[in-house]
């Protein structure tokens, strides 16, 4: 061992020896941090936060150890300086964007950990979810594309290639400006969506036609899962440029409404009455609003509609079939009469067939 490290400085030892003690001390302080943490109510960090932050941390220690000098001559590497540092600087790179990306994530899980978007009043969590998950992407895509970009300029020969075609390819920027321009668009529309929020996940739109709700929002497309289970894909910039219904864009409550053709024999209070015990023995009624208006009159029938409120669209729905059926079954028991029915005005036979 002594014949070993016999050539080796004793300062060089010395500072190796204090900085992997130093890391050492450092990394296990912030492991025992961040344990302690996530045992503590108060500071509750979410599940699998050690694997995110744990081994992207050791590799920036890592990475700063073998730029050492004192490293290399302690192994009899000194004339590998170069690939060492090379090694160094893209190791740490690596590690420090995977770390970014993981306290992203983390910070994303614990703001968002508050919210609940399965309950009834959950706009704000909506919110939050939506704009999140699109601004999540935007940052990692920003962190990826710039840890890319110093991994290659931290190379002299490619930092000068790229310096040399920057300073010539003035026409080719224009060229390719106009040419990923709708690319462009798409992802700055994305990040409109996340900023100004005209949909959020879990809103209930009408999209070409289509009810449904968003499912998925990315800077280039968002997902509508309609109501039988198909998935429609569109881009974003669509919701910025053409116009579309949003159910539940301010509140998840909604009116649904019932419109039945009867007889003008049909009794209004009685029908009026009906729809209000209807109403009173449903859970799907909110309790909010009970309406029945008479809104057209023709030749042979006449136009009743029927105006009810629910916590949301899909409970709508569901009280429209239900009221519907039931005041059709109490037209049929109580007031047949009163189904619609063409009238035929017949004469005096007898008169006709004396003359």
């Amino acid at each position: 061992m002594d014949t070993l490290f016999k050539d080796i400085p004793r300062e060089s030892m010395m500072y190796l020896g204090i900085a992997l003690a130093t890391f050492v001390i450092l990394y296990w302080s912030t492991l025992f941090v961040l344990r302690r943490l996530g045992k503590d109510p108060k500071y509750l960090l979410p599940e699998g936060v050690m694997k995110r932050v744990a081994l992207p941390i050791f590799l920036i220690f890592i990475s700063i150890i073998i730029r050492m000098h004192s490293f290399r001559q302690l192994f009899g590497l000194t004339d590998e300086a170069y690939w060492f540092k090379k090694a160094s600087t893209l190791l740490f790179i690596f590690a420090m964007t995977w770390l970014i990306i993981g306290i992203l994530k983390v910070m994303k899980q614990l703001i968002i950990h508050n919210y609940d978007v399965n309950t009834t009043d959950n706009l704000k969590a909506r919110k939050i979810y939506t704009q999140f998950n699109i601004l999540e992407r935007i940052v990692i895509f920003i962190v990826i594309i710039l840890a890319v970009g110093a991994a290659l300029m931290s190379f002299q020969e490619i930092r000068e290639l790229g310096l040399s075609i920057f300073a010539s390819a003035g026409v080719a920027g224009i060229i390719i400006g106009f040419s990923a321009q709708k690319l462009i668009g798409t992802v700055l529309a994305g990040i409109q969506i996340a900023i100004a929020q005209p949909i959020k996940l879990d809103d209930v739109v009408i999209v070409e036609g289509e009810w449904g709700r968003i499912e998925e929002i990315t800077l280039t497309y968002v997902v509508v899962k309609i109501w039988n289970k198909r998935r429609l894909i569109v881009p974003t910039p669509y919701f910025i440029e053409k116009p579309f219904q949003n159910w539940t864009k301010t509140s998840s409550d909604i009116l649904g409404t019932v419109f039945l053709y009867t007889d003008y024999k049909v009794p209004f209070d009685a029908l009026r009455a009906e729809l209000t015990r209807i109403l009173e023995n449903t859970d799907l009624w909110d309790k909010e609003v009970n309406v029945l208006q008479v809104t057209d009159s023709k030749a042979n029938y006449v136009e009743i509609r029927a105006l009810m409120s629910a916590k949301d669209s899909p409970t709508a729905w569901d009280l429209r079939v239900h009221v519907r059926e039931k005041l059709i079954t109490f037209l049929q028991e109580k007031y047949p009469e009163s189904i619609v029915h063409n009238r035929v005005l017949m004469g005096n036979l007898e008169s006709d067939s004396s003359k």
